[in-house]
């Protein structure tokens, strides 16, 4: 036990297990996302409103910054402004799931209901992205 605490010491974790697991399920979730971006890139296309250019670029760049965003929080030094980044990003992406909302015909796979509640849980995740900014979650940051 001791190995594994000597390990973590470098993170400079919050304390309280509840915000270790905010911190760890916040940079898996976006690891994870930001991966999906180039393993799966169809959907994110589809999800583009067409208004808006560079497609393939958008998807792509938003995919390496959900990764780099995710790792970042992990690094105290990093932690606030990755925090503040993800807030920013999910800012910039929120076009694309009002777009699935209003335009619920190109999307038949998805129940209207949860495009709408999609809406309704980005709100949760910009919370989350915010909540790793907050002195709790830095107090040996800079």
């Amino acid at each position: 036990m001791a190995d594994l605490t000597s390990l973590l010491e470098p993170l400079q974790l919050p304390a309280g297990w509840w915000k270790k697991l905010v911190l760890f399920g916040l940079a898996a979730f976006f690891i994870n996302i930001g991966v999906d971006h180039f393993v799966n890139p169809d959907f994110y296309l589809a999800i583009m409103p067409p208004a808006f250019p560079l497609h393939a670029e958008a998807v792509y760049i938003s995919g390496f910054f959900e990764v780099l965003g995710g790792v970042c929080v992990l690094i105290p030094r990093l932690r606030k402004i990755a925090g503040w980044g993800l807030v920013c990003l999910l800012v910039a992406v929120y076009p694309a799931n009002i777009y699935m909302a209003i335009t619920p015909e190109a999307f038949p796979d998805i129940p209207v209901s949860l495009l709408y509640v999609r809406l309704a849980f980005q709100f949760l995740f910009f919370y989350w992205a915010y909540s790793v900014t907050r002195p709790d979650y830095n107090s040996g940051a800079f």
